[in-house]
């Protein structure tokens, strides 16, 4: 990758290296040289504050220089074969030099997933036997979830068809188009490990680059040509008779059948828009449209826009609109925490494009940096101290510190607005319901076209939006910011076992659960990738998780094969303690605070979406899975408690 450059690539590299972030690229210059002196006094970095890149790093003027001086120097050398770069550092010092380059410490015992997530070690699982004939594995879904296990299967040869309901890859990041649609993970993080990249266009990517992510790896790794587009998944039946599931789908030619060895759910939480029960919605004379429906032929401009709802959508819609509408009316039915995000809207620039593509070790390490501070870092915040004199409004001193910087931030975007302030502090502890990034909310909130509406929206009128509080407003479009059907998992399928019991009778109304997130009784040789309780309310990246869950059911399946087993069942006692345990863990976090209702809480109170762990905790879980766990079908003669091996 790294070939001999000319003059003028020296000075594009000196311009880059300007812009650099200097504690990536303390790491860069050590992992060249070698050299223990980037480790210490001057060149010790001090820890970020808020969530901007931190470039400076804290250090002098005369320390920044040298660094830059010096990897100019230190690169040039690499590229012209002059330096030999250190060895590969083990996990344990991965994690030393993560805590150097952040001022902080990052525990020692992150270091075997840190260097999965630089590509140092990989999470691929390869086959030692032959596949068996007639062996297939069916996905449902070719979002996030699906291209992974895809691509990994690809890897393996191990045959596989996907089934998708639209005519093209990308699941979520296809379906929604309203305008301002983007993410709300830092761009370097929100990728696979195994499949980076180094052109994203803004520090938080807009949807049409994250869908193009999407679409350009179904071309890299040949998958396109596995997935039946258009074709939706009606019914998915156990057979015991020749240990396979049989699908009912409907697809662009009808219906018809396809059957698989196993069947793997990768629709995660967000494919099913949440339509609130508004009386005389139907009645509206204009357009009413869903985000996650959004239509690009509805002429906005020029009217008056009603959003219902301020979740994580309309944070990016209201500000898309504003200024183009000609009047905006925001109907808050709940309050939100909103985080300040300095990145947000900012372009990566052609120099910082150049260092993440051409400069040795440096995309690695720019990754790790977010990994820890918009991930696990985060997690204290989140643990219910019982002693807490105000539980009311925070749960631990963290919590409280964090509580105490968002109203800060509110005050300050809000200042001379006192109505806006009063209408925007919620009454609940930071992160009971998912925290939201500021794009441009509280500067949109305070513009003369932009009215802030609390109360919950009771009737709609022809063109008229109604409160509960007996306001009336006229309005040409209704834009229905209401999120999704979180809690029916897997709706509408009806998905069969063993028993005959469907997985919907299985789990009650709302009531999903399975061991790890990924397998339940009852359902052999079925797994759900972003299944229950597996969504990270602290931060962090869902393509980890999903990397996690990926790699589990791929050592299963290999495991399936390489020792003539039949099908593997998650034991009712192994689900039944996992779901206690997790229940006890989940009563140690601020998900449980009684102001806590988002959209992961069922009205029993059951948390079915969010995890109680770090990622940490879940990565070991998953990390090589247990036969023991598992009712074995068929299985060869082998000792009886044997491991499953390491993928």
């Amino acid at each position: 990758m790294y070939h001999r450059r000319t003059v003028s690539d020296r000075e594009q590299l000196r311009a880059a290296l300007e812009e650099a972030n200097l504690p990536t690229l303390l790491m860069v210059l050590y992992r060249l040289t070698g050299d223990e002196r980037w480790l210490e006094e001057p060149f010790r970095t001090t820890p970020a504050r808020g969530l901007d890149d931190h470039d400076t790093g804290g250090l002098s003027e005369d320390a920044q220089r040298t660094i830059r001086t010096d990897a100019l120097e230190a690169i040039t050398a690499y590229r012209e074969g002059r330096l030999e770069p250190t060895p590969e550092p083990d996990p344990e010092r991965i994690a030393e030099l993560l805590s150097i380059a952040l001022g902080e410490s990052v525990p020692g015992d992150y270091g075997d997933l840190l260097a999965e997530e630089m590509g140092a070690t990989s999470r691929e699982v390869k086959l030692s036997a032959p596949v068996p004939d007639g062996f297939r594995v069916i996905v449902i879904g070719a979002g996030m979830a699906g291209i992974n296990i895809a691509i990994q299967l690809e890897r393996a040869g191990i045959p596989y068809t996907v089934i998708e309901k639209n005519e093209t890859v990308g699941g979520t990041w296809l379906e929604n188009r309203y305008p301002g649609c983007g993410v709300d993970t830092p761009s370097h993080l929100y990728s696979f490990s195994f499949a980076t990249r180094s052109d994203w266009r803004r520090y938080y990517a807009d949807r049409d680059q994250l869908w193009g992510y999407f679409e350009s790896l179904a071309d890299e790794h040949r998958i396109r040509e596995r997935i039946q587009f258009g074709t939706e998944v009606l019914r998915a039946r156990w057979e015991d008779a020749g240990a396979r599931w049989t699908l009912d789908v409907r697809g662009p030619d009808g219906g018809g059948t396809v059957t698989g060895t196993i069947l793997v759910s990768a629709v995660g939480h967000f494919n099913r828009p949440k339509i609130p029960p508004i009386e005389g919605l139907e009645s509206f004379t204009g357009p009413c449209l869903h985000t996650a429906q959004w239509d690009p032929e509805v002429e906005v401009t020029g009217k008056r826009v009603a959003v219902v709802g301020t979740g994580a959508s309309a944070m990016q819609l209201v500000p898309a609109l504003a200024g183009d509408a000609e009047r905006v009316f925001v109907f808050q039915s709940s309050r939100m925490w909103v985080i300040p995000t300095p990145n947000s809207g900012r372009p990566v620039s052609d120099n910082v494009r150049y260092l993440l593509s051409e400069v040795p070790y440096y995309p690695q390490w720019y990754r790790l940096r977010h990994f820890w501070r918009f991930g696990d870092r985060v997690h204290p915040a989140l643990r219910v101290d019982p002693g807490y004199p105000e539980p009311d409004v925070a749960v631990n001193e963290i919590n409280e510190r964090h509580r105490r910087a968002l109203i800060s931030y509110l005050e300050s975007e809000l200042e001379g607005r006192p109505d806006l302030i009063a209408a925007s502090i919620p009454d609940y502890p930071p992160y009971a319901r998912r925290p939201l990034f500021d794009h441009g909310w509280y500067r949109t909130i305070r513009r003369d076209d932009v009215e802030l509406i609390e109360g919950r929206v009771s009737a709609v009128r022809e063109n008229r939006v109604m409160t509960a509080d007996g306001r009336e407003v006229e309005v040409d479009v209704i834009a229905l910011a209401t999120g999704f059907k979180t809690l029916e998992m897997l709706g509408p399928m009806e998905i069969v076992g063993r028993s005959r019991s469907t997985l919907r009778e299985t789990w009650g109304d709302e009531e999903a659960r399975a061991y790890l997130g990924i397998t339940v009784p009852d359902f052999p040789n079925f797994f759900i990738l972003f299944g229950p309780n597996t969504n990270t309310g602290h931060g962090g990246s869902a393509f980890l998780t999903t990397e996690m869950q990926v790699r589990y059911v791929m050592q299963l399946i290999a495991a399936m094969i390489e020792r003539d087993i039949e099908s593997v069942e998650c034991r009712p006692e192994v689900h039944e303690s996992y779901d206690s345990e997790l229940q006890d863990a989940l009563a140690g976090t601020v998900y449980t605070h009684p102001k806590s209702h988002g959209y992961y809480r069922n009205k029993n109170d059951r948390i079915i979406g969010s995890s109680p762990w770090e990622y940490l905790t879940y990565w070991r879980r998953t990390r090589t899975p247990a036969l023991d766990d598992f009712l074995i079908g068929d299985r060869a003669e082998r000792p009886e408690h044997e491991p499953l091996v390491e993928g």
